[in-house]
């Protein structure tokens, strides 16, 4: 069971969200800038003097859906086992399903989708530049 009061369990599940958040939207934007770099090099060397903008945004979109259950959109409460404390997944009012629901699209779907797209991108582009370079 949780040993801790709700306070402390709400603190612990917003350190699990905000750091998850942040590592998977900090690995997106690497994808990203990743992808300019080699696919668009042109375009690519704008990003270096950007880097301290992308990660305060990177934290920005973090803090935005790790602080919505603190203001009553989602919430924190124990797992079902009891041992650790998260988002309450099984809660069934529309707030807390429209929470899930945007958690599900902007932190999960869209990162992934970005991530294998960058990266999708620029094996195209590597594999075009070796036949480039196999026919001369």
């Amino acid at each position: 069971r949780w040993l801790f009061d709700q306070a402390v369990c709400t603190l612990y599940a917003f350190c699990g969200v905000l750091f998850g958040l942040c590592s998977l939207a900090s690995l997106t934007v690497l994808s990203a800038v990743c992808c300019l770099k080699v696919c668009y090099p042109a375009y690519g060397k704008y990003w270096d003097v950007h880097a301290a903008v992308l990660l305060l945004c990177v934290w920005v979109y973090a803090l935005t859906f790790a602080t919505a259950p603190l203001a009553e959109w989602g919430s924190y409460g124990p797992e079902p086992y009891g041992t650790a404390c998260c988002i309450t997944w099984e809660t069934s009012s529309r707030q807390a399903t429209l929470y899930i629901l945007a958690l599900f699209i902007f932190c999960y779907l869209l990162p992934c989708l970005l991530i294998v797209a960058s990266y999708s991108l620029i094996l195209w582009t590597v594999w075009v530049s070796r036949r480039a370079v196999q026919q001369h």
